[in-house]
């Protein structure tokens, strides 16, 4: 199992951009989170097969139809053995 998180930048919030990741993640079998941040970016945590994690990172830069992603990095996340269940957007 992989696990990664992504800060993605731009006009990410208040455009659906959460709710069309979690629709992704969850098409490509993955678990995790996408919630806002204070600072206007979307927190992205993602658990699944390595590939699904790879693929997501890929859409990540596209989004919702409204979104304009300038930035998406990737970080490791600690505990990947622990991966939740579902995918949310709180």
């Amino acid at each position: 199992m992989a696990a990664a998180r992504f800060l993605v930048g731009g006009v990410v919030q208040g455009v659906f951009y959460r709710a069309s990741t979690r629709d992704q993640a969850l098409r490509l079998g993955l678990t995790g989170h996408a919630r806002n941040l204070p600072d206007g970016c979307v927190e992205v945590v993602a658990h699944g097969d390595a590939a699904a994690v790879d693929a997501l990172e890929r859409w990540l830069w596209q989004g919702s139809a409204a979104a304009q992603v300038e930035r998406v990095e990737r970080s490791g996340v600690d505990d990947a053995a622990a991966a939740p269940r579902g995918f949310s957007t709180g």
